[in-house]
């Protein structure tokens, strides 16, 4: 599926992604949470736009760290392909989940390969809007993401524009898709939508893509009866 010769520059396993514009990020239904509460590892598998799975990524941390911090809680995650291999690793530290502490906001280290940094996503201090900004391997700020003023699931598609900070235009989208009545209120299992532009450089698609996992955590990790800080 994936060109035998990556593009100059792109990180082993990447490649494929130098071919699209867009993924869907399917959760998968932990049966032990569901029933019980008891929160699990989140694992993810991720396809493009023919739905066939081009990767996979699960959650990497202990149990007493998922119980205690909750949907705010540190992690890394491997994200691997369909051989195994790991191609992209991201790392979220320990942060404030509420937007009044704007000294401490949420922020993901993304690596491919492991241990090589080719970006950050770092929440902005807001009142309104919740705002992240994407950073390339050089930390410079390449796009920035704005959610709606009530990023909360109710019976319909939540929105993430995704910015152009050279042109102020829009040039993606990360969508969470509502998933029917009962995956939305009894379970955190999300469905999401990404799109970005087919020749955006192929580390930037990658931030854009831990961008999403990172927005799952902070709004849509808990069930929908429960509040949505940021």
């Amino acid at each position: 599926m994936a060109p035998p010769h990556p593009p100059p520059g792109c990180p082993p396993g990447l490649q494929y992604l130098a071919m699209i514009d867009q993924l869907l990020v399917k959760q998968k239904v932990e049966l032990l949470e569901a029933f019980t509460g008891f929160e699990t590892n989140n694992k993810y598998k991720i396809f493009n736009s023919l739905g066939q799975m081009v990767y996979t990524s699960k959650e990497d941390n202990d149990c007493c760290t998922r119980q205690l911090c909750g949907p705010a809680r540190p992690f890394d995650m491997v994200i691997s392909d369909n051989q195994g291999m790991e191609v992209i690793h991201l790392q979220r530290p320990l942060r404030c989940q509420s937007c009044c502490c704007f000294c401490c906001l949420q922020e993901m280290e993304v690596s491919s390969p492991p241990g090589t940094v080719i970006g950050t996503i770092e929440q902005q201090w807001t009142l309104i809007y919740p705002e992240f900004v994407i950073k390339d391997e050089g930390g410079n700020p390449v796009l920035k993401i704005k959610g709606p003023f009530c990023p909360i699931s109710c019976c319909g598609d939540v929105d993430f524009k995704v910015i152009s900070l050279q042109t102020g235009t829009e040039v993606g989208l990360i969508t969470k898709q509502w998933s029917g009545f009962g995956k939305e209120a009894f379970t955190d299992a999300d469905n999401f939508g990404i799109s970005f532009p087919l020749d955006l450089d192929v580390k930037v698609k990658a931030t854009l893509l831990g961008a999403l996992f990172l927005i799952d955590f902070m709004f849509f990790e808990t069930k929908q009866d429960n509040n949505n800080d940021y």
